[in-house]
């Protein structure tokens, strides 16, 4: 599992002209599943997603995490964070989950996140979304399972 973490001053979805999830100051994040993953993994990727200390404090260092600012989160789907672009010009997706059971993992990591923190907004799976978003910093952090816990 990959999330990229982007801190934002605001960030928001727009499906076919309609804007349908907007956040202020907060996090904007896409996520991304192999085929190996499953809900224990999902679990501790929220865990670590909420608990990182990515987030100025009064002195300027990054102590803070999501809750500590009451921060937003904003949930977008992203398969291609499993491009794989080591042969040829084409990026490759084969390591990337797709389907009803990505989409099942993405709404159980958005079911998670919501039962530990309160802002989350989400796009929706599948669809062709455009994404707004205005860095803070800029800061991106990408979280990778495999690196992390080793799967």
């Amino acid at each position: 599992m990959r999330i990229l973490i982007q801190i934002v001053n605001e960030a928001s979805v727009t499906i076919e002209e309609k804007e349908v999830a907007h956040i202020k100051e907060g996090i904007l994040i896409f996520v991304g599943f192999t085929l190996t993953d499953e809900q224990e993994i999902v679990e501790k990727m929220v865990d670590k997603l909420l608990g990182l200390r990515i987030f100025p404090d009064e002195q300027g260092k990054t102590n803070l995490n999501i809750n500590d600012v009451a921060g937003a989160i904003l949930s977008v789907s992203q398969f291609t964070l499993y491009a794989d672009t080591r042969k040829g010009r084409r990026p490759s997706f084969t390591n990337a989950l797709g389907g009803d059971k990505a989409e099942s993992l993405y709404e159980y990591f958005n079911y998670v996140l919501k039962t530990k923190h309160d802002k989350v907004a989400t796009g929706v799976f599948g669809a062709d979304m455009q994404v707004g978003l205005i860095n803070y910093g800029p800061m991106t952090i990408l979280l990778d399972s495999e690196e992390i816990y080793g799967r």
